[in-house]
């Protein structure tokens, strides 16, 4: 019998040693941990079981049958974070680079397969050369497999991606269809084609760090939610995130205890505006100061500035925050915000995450470039996707809600449970200055004139209470009140029920 357990101990101690020590401390050198040390980092101590550890793959191809590690490069189980069930997989790129085969892609297949009949969120922990060769076809399977599980997964579980190493070809594909995507500056990487292929095929020479590194997907594509500096920085604040969602859209997101006044009043919200309607103010000081104890976790904050998005909780309950930012290109909608925007409105209303708004927004951003690109189906995405979300949704008007872009950021008009505005917004169709000069355009020669007509349009219509004498805004209140109203009007809605007609799914403008 000790043989036996002494045999199943040496399996084991095999296993945990992956590639070897000299892989390991290769791993190492390069500021990164291996796959087991990752997942320690990242769930509660003592809590992970793992799965199929002596698993291996059943190759035979290039003498292939001669090196079969335990675990085939990738290492999956289930364990905790703060409590809560979550599972994992980390490929292990001191084994075969990580690289993927038949076997490999079943091992991440089970895992996800026990998350979905299970309801908990999957991590995967991405370190891998790609596709192994000498497997051929039977990899590419293994991926199909792979990709199949995260569209099925797809507003079911939560789905989120570190990215702490390569991550090449076909495989940007399985974390691209994840909800989150974190990666790790200097050290991992993403693109369909490396830079030698591009140099081939374009003659544009350009570094892997270029290409496809943290920066350029965090700043430029957008394909990634944020950059962290290590591997240890970037799985505690998985660990975070995690606390903000449901396990599941069976489940409400949790409840945490909360030690802030629901009833906090903040004076200073009443001088946050400035009397300048061309002076910008930052609007993440109103968001920090609506949350509790001013906790403000924010999503994709180095893309498309101009508007901001989240989560906070308000009275422990968590709530997803979407707001134009008047600090850069005056809280204007574009393309890149609206697509930021949209898909972040989408993920709240797949698991039941309440949504708040905070509006100053002057319109769209006029252009070719924008035009040509096709602003018309992109600020589409973010009208599709406040209408048809059925959460719990309010809103709350700063300043400026001009034109096509008032109606747009969760109006009324697309099923806004509860619309607020302050005293200091302007809900129109446009600025006084631009409206005076069409409807007198024939007055424009005279300059003490139009600015008469524009000082009387302001007084007419630059202010909330036309939309409000017409419902279209429920209440204008004190900016200092922001968040008892708030909390207030989601606590009225945690009972809501919206249903829409029935189909088999809509057709979102992509």
């Amino acid at each position: 019998m000790k043989d036996i357990l002494q045999e199943l101990e040496d399996r084991r101690a095999e296993a945990r040693l992956g590639g070897g020590q000299r892989r390991i401390d290769s791993q190492h050198d390069k500021g990164k941990l291996t796959a087991r040390e990752r997942i320690d980092v990242l769930l509660d101590e003592g809590s992970f079981e793992e799965f199929d550890m002596f698993k291996a793959h059943r190759c035979t191809d290039f003498d292939m049958d001669k090196n079969r590690p335990y675990g085939d490069g990738v290492v999956t189980g289930w364990g905790t974070i703060n409590g809560r069930l979550v599972y994992v997989f980390s490929q292990d790129f001191t084994v075969l680079g990580g690289s993927v085969s038949a076997t490999h892609a079943q091992k991440i297949c089970k895992i996800m397969d026990m998350a979905m009949q299970n309801g908990a969120p999957v991590i995967g922990i991405n370190d891998s050369g790609g596709a192994r060769i000498q497997e051929g076809v039977d990899s590419l399977a293994g991926y199909g497999e792979v990709f199949q599980r995260n569209i099925e997964a797809s507003g079911v579980i939560p789905q989120i991606s570190v990215i702490m190493g390569p991550c090449a070809g076909g495989a940007v594909y399985s974390p691209a269809m994840t909800d989150f995507i974190f990666m790790v500056k200097d050290s991992s990487y993403m693109f369909v084609t490396g830079p030698d292929v591009v140099k081939t095929v374009t003659n544009e020479h350009v570094t892997a760090e270029e290409l496809g590194g943290a920066l350029t997907h965090t700043k430029k594509s957008s394909v990634a939610d944020a950059a962290f500096e290590n591997d240890v920085e970037a799985l505690a604040e998985v660990r975070r995130l995690v606390d903000f969602l449901p396990p599941s859209n069976r489940e409400k997101p949790p409840v945490r205890p909360f030690f802030d006044e629901p009833g906090r009043v903040e004076e200073s919200l009443d001088t946050l505006v400035p009397d300048n309607p061309n002076v910008p103010y930052d609007m993440k000081e109103l968001v920090t100061k609506v949350a509790d104890e001013g906790d403000f976790y924010e999503i994709q904050e180095d893309f498309a500035k101009n508007i901001l998005t989240g989560f906070i909780r308000l009275e422990g309950q968590t709530v997803g925050v979407v707001a134009n930012q008047p600090m850069v290109l005056a809280g204007v909608l574009d393309i890149d915000s609206a697509r930021k925007a949209a898909r972040f409105v989408r993920f709240c209303d797949c698991f039941e995450i309440p949504i708040l708004t905070f509006v100053d927004v002057p319109g769209f951003l006029p252009g070719t470039s924008q035009e040509y690109d096709g602003v018309i189906k992109h600020g589409a995405k973010l009208l599709f996707a406040y209408g048809e979300a059925t959460v719990p949704k309010v809103t709350v008007i700063t300043r400026k809600a001009y034109g096509g872009a008032y109606v747009v950021m969760s109006s009324k008009h697309l099923r806004g449970d509860f619309n607020y505005a302050w005293p200091t917004s302007e809900v129109a169709v446009m600025g006084a200055k631009g409206a005076t000069e069409i409807l007198y355009r024939s007055e424009l020669d005279d300059p003490d004139k139009i600015a008469r007509r524009t000082q009387d349009y302001e007084d007419r219509f630059a202010n909330p209470f036309v939309a409000a004498e017409r419902g279209f805004i429920d209440e204008v209140i004190q900016p200092r009140s922001t968040r008892m109203r708030v909390a207030r009007a989601f606590a009225s809605l945690r009972k809501k029920k919206l249903s829409s007609p029935r189909k088999k799914h809509d057709n979102i403008p992509l």
